[in-house]
Order: C-alpha cells, then structure tokens, then sequence
C-alpha cells in the first residue's frame, strides 16, 4: 500500500490532489492507522489530520470513528508540541477501519480542502504563525480541538463539524504559515465550546423539568 501512494503524493501538486490520490488507493475492505503512517510519515503528520478530519465535515456517521481518529489527532498535536515523532499505542494502531465505508465520507468532504485552499494564502498575519510561543500555544488549540472532537457528542448534528473545521483550519495554517487560517481555526474552537456549553445547558434544564414534572 505505500508505494504507491507515496508516489503519488510527491507527484501531486495541491493538498487537494494528494488527498484525493490517497483516498483513491485505499484498501477495498479495511486499513489501519498503523498502514495510514507508514504512508505519510512524521513529516506529514499534518496532512494526515486533514485526511482524517475530512469524515467529519459531511453529516455521516460512522460509530467509533471520532474516538480513533480524535485520539490519533490528539497524538499529532502531543508531538507538535514537544517536537517529538509520533507514537501511537498498539492497540490504535492496530485497529480495523472500514475502509468501504470511509471512502465516500473522505471524498464528500475533500471539498472543503479544495475551497479552504483556494482562500489559504501563505504567511498572512505572520504574527499568529512565527514564534515558538505562537507555536505552543497554536498546538495546545490543535490538542483543544481534538479533545472536543473525541467528546461524547457524536449523534448530535454539528457537534464533531465544528472541531473538524477547526483542526482543518489548523492543519491548513501550520502547513502554509497562514495566520488567518490558524484565526479561523480558533474561532471555530470558541464556537464548539460555547455550541457545547448550549447543548450541556439545555440538557440540564431538559432533565430538571422532567425531575419537576415526575415528582410534582
């Protein structure tokens, strides 16, 4: 499965083209992340989030997919931050996925790369991207965005869209140095946690008028 792959990413020219020429040699049945590394390495650690944040920006679901692929993000952000290569637990890295089933959900959602670089340019708002202090606190929003990604929210609408923006935005940003990209990406973490902070309020008012309503 690598070389082929690898071959096409170092012949294709956009983020979008090389996406789509990974997506188009994915197994038939199942792959693992463990195989998704081999192919892109530690210095593609960047592109391989946006692969994996392109299932969650249609609306499809696929059960236990944000945990995986939420906890393999977060593990991108953790060597980031401490400029360290990426492990991965046996156990994620050997896990099965339905490749059959991610084809179509990557592939709806390699529009949004195609539009974000169509806009992306390189080294807007410099003072968001250059500095090892922008660094830090860039992948802890990166690792922020991860852990809202992997919160138990799934079946609820938009509740993994928005931190999947958001780590898209990222992944675009350190990739092409491009403030505005990595400006977008925390406003997107800000919508999440005040999108949740609605979902978990409702939720409480909803279960105090039931407790009202049975005990009189």
């Amino acid at each position: 499965m690598a070389g082929p792959i690898l071959s096409d990413i170092n012949d294709a020219g956009s983020l979008g083209d090389q996406l789509e020429a990974i997506i188009a040699e994915l197994p038939e049945d199942q792959l693992t992340l463990g195989e998704l590394l081999q192919v892109f390495g530690d210095e593609g650690l960047l592109l391989l989030t946006i692969l994996l944040t392109l299932v969650f920006l249609i609306p499809v679901s696929i059960p236990g997919v944000s945990t995986v692929f939420g906890a393999a993000i977060l593990l991108v952000g953790v060597s980031r931050l401490f400029r360290r290569p990426l492990w991965l637990p046996a156990k994620l890295r050997e896990r099965a996925l339905p490749a059959a089933r991610l084809r179509p959900a990557l592939t709806g959602g390699l529009h949004w790369v195609r539009r974000l670089e169509k806009i992306s340019r390189p080294y807007r708002l410099r003072g968001l991207v250059d500095g090892r202090a922008q660094d830090i606190f860039n992948n802890l929003a990166f690792i922020l965005a991860a852990l809202l990604l992997m919160a138990p929210f799934g079946f609820i609408p938009f509740s993994n869209t928005l931190p999947g923006l958001a780590l898209l935005f990222y992944a675009i940003g350190m990739i092409q140095r491009d403030g505005t990209a990595i400006l977008l990406g925390h406003l997107a973490n800000i919508g999440t946690i005040v999108y949740f902070g609605i979902l978990i309020g409702g939720g409480g008012l909803a279960a105090q008028g039931l407790l009202r309503h049975f005990t009189g």
